[in-house]
């Protein structure tokens, strides 16, 4: 069974930064992306960025310049360094491998003054 599990966030102040890593167990063929969503309090979840074996990356407009994806393929991490964050960016995170049902559970991130 595959379990996600993500770990980093926190509270901190606009303009910080933040580092969350998503470490996967278990055995699953054939998958290739990783990925992170966001879900913001009263709102839907969104994309927030990917990340292929081959470390092609794709993100959102909305954090494009200020988050970073990255994973190491052989132990099954991926991470997102999230710079310049914004009140905006306030919501639980989650990593997923993309096109499967597997998710973490998530973790929050809060930024507030």
């Amino acid at each position: 069974q595959v379990q996600l599990v993500e770990s980093g966030g926190g509270l901190v102040q606009p303009g910080g930064s933040l580092s969350l890593s998503c470490s996967m167990s278990g055995f699953i063929a054939n998958y290739d992306v990783m990925a992170w969503y966001r879900r913001a309090p009263g709102k839907q979840c969104e994309f927030v960025a990917a990340i292929a074996s081959g470390r092609a990356t794709n993100y959102a407009e909305s954090v494009k310049g200020r988050f970073t994806v990255s994973r190491n393929n052989f132990n099954n991490t991926m991470w997102l360094q999230m710079n310049s964050l914004k009140p905006e960016d306030t919501a639980v995170y989650y990593c997923n491998l993309q096109g499967t049902n597997f998710w973490g559970q998530g973790t929050q991130v809060t930024v507030s003054s």
